[in-house]
């Protein structure tokens, strides 16, 4: 069903090409070969040289002996490296695995052998290097790393600057058979091959957080990513005289990057402007040097650009602000949109999904509160957290479910989970729960793993946490429960504050209830200097659970 206030310039039953990855950038680089694609730290390359780029990395790797449905990991930053990497994967009919460069040595062998990984692309940069030889010495599936010198991603002045001043965070390349350089892929003739897979191919095995438990490789086709691209083209469209320019902060290897920053920006032929992490003065000089006109982000982005200092004048040729990832504080949104005079719209994801599902309008009602409308070709529908094969009425909550071409086909290895997620029909359950309006507009109460239960009753930490954000000595908050020998569970939050503000517990205490009831006070409120986050910047709640059940079992 079209939801009633559906833009009327988007068709939500839009005709999807059908396509691999590797075609939809062949695509571009035919059509804007002369136009700027990537840019790092001021040096640029033209979809040209992107498109040449990566058929020499899949020549090299064919040369490695890398074979179509071989996997292949990235553990890398946004670099040109990985963009080259991600697409020489594809052209190759390999699929790519997805390692985040901020994993320890442990958990990047543990997705190695479940994923079956055999080469892995990564930078020479220290921890990083050692963490991966490291695995490579288990004895596991991992055969091979391919390492990029990362200062021959810089401009010339900056690459010599590198060398020089940060000499101790390089790590030296061993001389072994197994390792081979990025560069030496790139001497290899170019593949001029017909595509070595088809629409229905796996593309990426992308792994989830593991927030309840071990990481599962969400497979997704060329198909799914694909057509999620192609709703995300058709909800951000906009006639435009000039070139786009997407600011790529929140990382490739995660996937809300990996699909709105890196592959809707080549499908749109748009410059990726590459940030490898989030650093307060490298980022603030991207905005004034390219000034971009679409930035996807976490809400702890839009938050940074504004403690940082970013301005009106920065931001004035933004159009599209997209937030992701992870709840969109009201009032973060009201700060943002009136400093920065950008708007800045939620929407909603999963992984299983590609990811986006949801999104605010950019030309329409941007409605508060809500992720929005389902993108095209998207179907959703709330279901009874009881009896998940019952829709609910509209206006009542239960489970966010959809369906559509960009949801998964399951994940590897998993059947029980992936039945337990997936109804036969094709519905994934997303584990969040929501109510949706008579128009469409889908509002998030919480995650069902995050419900807390005090004396039987429900509690959303979501609730709790909006209420947080509106103090103004507030930058960041973050709710939990505990165990409660007398309710169950209780509220615990967790407060990270503005840089000046004194901690004062009574204050914070007196300010929450004035707007939440006796069930949803928290019982316990600490103050940190920063909360943990996950490498995309949103916070993170895994870490604070196991705290307090280490801190509960020290004290029994």
């Amino acid at each position: 069903m079209i939801p009633r206030a559906y833009p009327p310039d988007i068709a939500w039953d839009m005709p999807l090409p059908r396509e691999t990855l590797t075609e939809v950038l062949e695509a571009t680089v035919a059509a804007h070969g002369e136009k700027p694609a990537l840019e790092f730290m001021g040096r640029s390359w033209r979809y040209a040289e992107l498109g040449d780029m990566v058929a020499r990395v899949a020549a090299g790797l064919r040369a490695l002996g890398v074979a179509p449905g071989d996997r292949v990991g990235l553990c890398l930053p946004n670099t040109h490296f990985f963009v080259a990497a991600y697409f020489g994967v594809l052209k190759a009919g390999a699929v790519v695995v997805n390692f985040s460069p901020l994993m320890v040595a442990e958990e990047m062998a543990a997705q190695v052998a479940d994923s079956g990984t055999s080469v892995m692309l990564t930078l020479d940069l220290k921890p990083l290097l050692p963490r991966v030889l490291e695995v490579l010495d288990n004895g596991g599936p991992l055969k091979r790393v391919v390492v990029c010198r990362f200062a021959e991603g810089l401009p010339a002045v900056k690459s010599v600057m590198f060398r020089l001043v940060r000499r101790a965070s390089i790590a030296a390349i061993p001389h072994d058979p197994r390792i081979t350089e990025f560069a030496a892929l790139l001497k290899a003739a170019p593949i001029t091959d017909p595509p070595m897979t088809t629409p229905e191919g796996l593309a990426v095995l992308q792994y989830t957080g593991g927030t309840t438990g071990r990481p599962k490789g969400v497979m997704l086709s060329h198909a799914n990513l694909c057509a999620n691209l192609r709703q995300l083209q058709a909800w951000c469209a906009e006639p435009r005289r000039t070139q786009e320019r997407m600011l790529a902060v929140i990382p490739f290897f995660h996937v809300f990057a990996m699909t709105v920053a890196m592959n809707l920006a080549i499908a749109i032929g748009a410059e990726i402007v590459m940030q490898p992490r989030y650093e307060k003065k490298l980022v603030l000089a991207a905005l004034r040097r390219r000034h971009p006109t679409m930035l996807p982000g976490v809400p702890t982005l839009f938050k940074a650009l504004l403690d940082h200092g970013a301005t009106r004048e920065d931001l004035a040729q933004v159009r599209a602000c997209i937030s992701g990832g992870a709840p969109l504080p009201i009032a973060l949104k009201h700060e943002f949109e009136a400093k920065s005079g950008a708007a800045l719209v939620e929407g909603y994801g999963l992984t299983e999904a590609s990811p986006v599902c949801f999104c605010n309008p950019l030309r329409g009602e941007n409605r508060e509160g809500t992720i929005g409308l389902p993108l095209p070709l998207v179907e959703a529908e709330i279901r009874s957290l009881e009896d998940p094969a019952r829709a609910m009425p509209m206006g009542e909550r239960g489970e966010l479910c959809v369906r559509g071409p960009n949801v998964m086909s399951g994940y590897r290895n998993r059947p029980a989970e992936t039945a337990a997620t997936m109804t036969p029909d094709g519905w994934l359950r997303t584990g969040d729960v929501g109510i949706m309006d008579a128009d469409g507009y889908v509002a998030l109460v919480d995650r069902i793993k995050d419900l807390i239960l005090v004396s039987g009753f429900n509690v959303y930490p979501r609730a709790i946490e909006e209420v947080l954000y509106t103090h103004p000595d507030v930058a960041a908050a973050t709710v939990v429960g505990i165990p409660d020998s007398r309710q169950g569970e209780s509220p615990a939050a967790f407060v990270e504050l503005k840089p000046g503000a004194v901690p004062d517990e009574a204050a914070l205490r007196a300010f929450l209830k004035l707007h939440l009831s006796a069930i949803q006070m928290p019982k316990l409120i600490e103050f940190r200097e920063a909360l943990p986050r996950t490498a995309v910047g949103k916070l993170s709640k895994k870490e604070l659970r196991e705290e307090i059940r280490t801190r509960l079992r020290e004290n029994a």
